[in-house]
């Protein structure tokens, strides 16, 4: 697995310009989302899952109900947003387009 790189504040803005919805919040990639119910809340984490896992970046989130909360930040690059961030949001919002 490549090493993932943090990114500096004006990667992290041109990133966040390609990302819709997602902020950072406490030094994180952040977004919320809100489905039909549970069964469809969970069954997008499960497609999140198979996605992190294949990276081998796993995300920081919470389920209650219908709404599936993401927080993105890299371990490994000192605790900060990291290209490999970037790339899983993007695989996730991918996900929402289906």
């Amino acid at each position: 697995m490549p090493k993932a790189t943090a990114l500096s504040e004006d990667q992290l803005q041109r990133a966040l310009h390609d990302l819709p919805g997602w902020s950072v919040a406490a030094g994180k990639l952040h977004k919320e989302f809100t489905f039909a119910d549970f069964t469809a809340a969970f069954g997008f984490m499960t497609k999140v899952a198979i996605e992190a896992n294949t990276l081998d970046h796993h995300p920081e989130w919470c389920n209650v109900w219908n709404k599936v909360v993401i927080d993105l930040v890299t371990h490994s690059a000192g605790d900060r947003i990291s290209d490999l961030d970037v790339t899983l949001a993007k695989k996730i919002e991918k996900l929402i387009e289906r």
